[in-house]
């Protein structure tokens, strides 16, 4: 098999989580023969995926390819930062806003999405990377789900753009939207590291962080990469999200991380039709929390199925919605300002 054959096999094998070719991405370092046998140099640092090309290489050209590594030269720095003294990977962004939970299902994403569109209303130039890798709801929320990764000529990855913020999702980097990312942890902190070096964010007032619910990986690697300017974090009132905000709380405190305040959403349902008030979550916890951890509290957001709906057909209800709707998102901006200006 010649060169420009092996070449044509392997532009087909996609590099894991892109929907991008190693050939495309160069991590193909060399082709050559060895004693009758192909040997192929991959030039890239990350274990897993290395691990996963070699399979998908042996599927292509066969059991006997001779498979080899180089990782010096392109090789990314991965000293980590402490969260007393934290890198930072995201020297364009002027302000760093983390918006979290500490369970999943209570509106983060759309707190996230909400609260960037808000602030780019003020005028502030904003980026929203979607780090919440094995949910990626971000796309669907702005309207670019159907859009893919574009390179530009500097090999950086341009980020999609909408209702005046910048987007970056791992959503848009996979061939369908129902495509899992079955990755270990290690693998998704890489990858939203390079989301912060090689995307051409510009230079940046906030950049909004929509983290994955929880205390793990991704949480503490952004406070060690990044100087966070303040959290926001996100609950309902419900006892079970009060638990785990609790949690999420002491974490940031431990971690020596600015909380901006606390939002809770789906606070009370106004029932249409007769204009009655219902706790279907419970009442008043978000209060109670932000009194005991002497946080503020940024908004309470009501169930509102027109929130529910703009959402999820890529209209943010901060752009779209009716003044009482905007509002919701616009006060918490505003008062998240006052807080990190």
């Amino acid at each position: 098999m010649s060169e420009k054959e092996i070449l044509k096999k392997l532009e087909k094998i996609l590099y894991p989580g892109l929907d991008r070719s190693i050939v495309d991405l160069k991590v193909v370092e060399n082709i050559r023969l060895l004693e009758g046998k192909t040997v192929v140099t991959l030039s890239m640092q990350n274990d897993e995926a290395f691990e996963a090309l070699s399979r998908k290489i042996k599927e292509a050209l066969g059991d006997d390819v001779k498979i080899e590594r180089k990782g010096a030269q392109k090789r990314k720095d991965i000293n980590y930062g402490h969260t007393s003294a934290p890198n930072n990977r995201a020297p364009y962004a002027k302000r760093v806003i983390a918006v979290t939970s500490g369970k999943g299902g209570v509106g983060k994403s759309t707190v996230s999405v909400n609260l960037s569109v808000a602030l780019a209303q003020e005028g502030y130039k904003v980026g929203l990377l979607d780090a919440d890798v094995y949910g990626p709801n971000i796309p669907r929320m702005v309207g670019t789900a159907h859009e893919k990764l574009q390179w530009n000529e500097n090999d950086k990855i341009v980020p999609s753009e909408n209702f005046g913020i910048k987007i970056m999702s791992v959503g848009l980097t996979t061939p369908s939207s129902d495509t899992p990312l079955v990755w270990r942890s290690s693998v998704a902190v890489s990858a939203l590291i390079q989301f912060l070096e090689d995307v051409e964010w510009g230079e940046l007032d906030f950049l909004v962080i929509d983290m994955p619910p929880g205390t793990g990986d991704i949480q503490l690697t952004m406070a060690q990469e990044l100087p966070i300017t303040a959290a926001v974090l996100v609950t309902t009132p419900q006892p079970v999200a009060l638990d785990d905000v609790s949690r999420a709380i002491m974490m940031f405190k431990d971690i020596n991380v600015p909380i901006g305040g606390l939002v809770e959403n789906m606070s009370f349902f106004i029932a249409p039709d007769t204009k009655k008030r219902y706790d279907i979550f419970g009442k008043g916890g978000g209060e109670e929390i932000a009194k005991r951890y002497d946080i503020p509290l940024l908004g309470q957001i009501p169930l509102d199925m027109g929130v529910r709906e703009f959402s999820d057909e890529g209209t943010p209800p901060v752009a779209m919605g009716d003044k009482l709707q905007k509002g919701y998102y616009k006060s918490i901006a505003k008062k998240l300002l006052e807080r990190v200006l």
